[in-house]
């Protein structure tokens, strides 16, 4: 959630591919705040985020993709269908082939009140990291309920 604006119930975004020495490869995001603080292994998702009022999915993904990795995405954007995420959330992601180095991934951030009740304001990153995975280690640390747009990529790409 964004600067006290009310949260939707629909998100999209990119999930960000390259191949390397064969191996087609995913970047994934670890999300920021202290509720995702030493999570790591089913923790790792898409870039993504709320789709505005009126807004293109397709324009939504590519807004929320570079506010969360400070880098623009380029080239044409593969459906991979929407799903509904384990907190309710509807995920629209779109798959799209770009090298990127993810020591230069620049996040937005976020406000919100931490400690709960403390009636203080703290400023987070929305991402703080990003890391490039096999598409065997992706399975292995991507959130579970995001799990069907690696399948859907794979099979778009003819991958194992």
């Amino acid at each position: 959630m964004r600067g006290g604006e009310p949260a939707t119930n629909e998100s999209a975004g990119i999930l960000i591919y390259h191949r390397k020495r064969g191996a087609l490869h995913m970047l994934l995001v670890h999300p920021g705040g202290p509720y995702w603080r030493g999570r790591d292994a089913g923790a790792w998702q898409i870039p993504k985020g709320e789709i505005e009022a009126g807004e293109n999915v397709e324009a939504a993904a590519r807004r929320e993709t570079e506010e969360e990795l400070g880098i623009a995405i380029a080239g044409t954007l593969v459906p991979l269908g929407s799903l509904r995420q384990a907190g309710g959330k509807i995920v629209t992601c779109f798959g799209a082939e770009q090298d990127i180095d993810p020591s230069i991934v620049t996040s937005n951030r976020f406000d919100m009140e931490w400690p709960p009740k403390s009636g203080r304001l703290q400023s987070f990153p929305e991402i703080d990291e990003a890391r490039w995975f096999t598409l065997g280690e992706a399975q292995a640390m991507m959130l579970p309920s995001q799990l069907p747009f690696l399948a859907r990529l794979s099979a778009q790409l003819a991958v194992d």
